[in-house]
């Protein structure tokens, strides 16, 4: 019977990652690709008045994890399946009567332009530690989400996927009173 080698933590990961980059065939190809060409389009977006249960159906039925959040054709904020579980469920919010500005995170944006080369969006994905870019044309109008995803399936870059997924997967340490 054979063993899978399995990372325990997310240092063992990293190291696997970092492993598996320096072995790959692609690593340093990538070329000057803008995120226009990798970035998945057709988004799902949700209202600042949108109730809570709606983003949550709309995020079941796309099966995703986050929305946009459109205002006046601007984009407010990033509505996550975790903001509506810590931020409605854990706090006892009715889903039918809690809005998504009611517990939509207020946080700095990040995002980037679809003109951009992918290896700057990469970079702010790892400084930001996020796994979805919202994808601004120049007038910032979202036009399209850059994940994880995109870098890994539709660049075949493993090392730009495995250092944007190293730096967005450090550990959070929490103190517990």
């Amino acid at each position: 019977m054979k063993t899978q080698n399995v990372a325990r933590s997310p240092e063992e990961l990293r190291e696997k990652i970092t492993e598996k980059i320096a072995q790959s065939p692609t690593k340093g190809t990538i070329k000057a690709i803008q995120v226009k060409k990798v970035m998945t389009t057709n988004v799902e977006t949700t209202r600042p008045d949108a109730m809570i249960k709606e983003a949550a159906r709309r995020m079941r039925t796309r099966d995703i994890g986050s929305l946009p959040v459109i205002e006046d054709h601007r984009i407010i904020g990033m509505l996550t399946d975790r903001d509506i579980t810590i931020g409605g469920t854990a706090e006892g919010k009715d889903p039918n009567r809690t809005t998504v500005r009611d517990i939509l995170p207020r946080q700095e944006i990040v995002s980037c332009f679809e003109d951009q080369e992918i290896h700057e969006a990469a970079k702010m994905m790892e400084e930001h530690e996020v796994r979805r870019l919202p994808v601004l044309n120049r007038d910032n109008q979202l036009v399209g989400i850059l994940s994880l995803s995109d870098l890994a399936f539709k660049t075949k870059d493993d090392r730009l996927y495995g250092e944007v997924l190293a730096h967005v997967s450090e550990p959070f340490t929490a103190t517990v009173d």
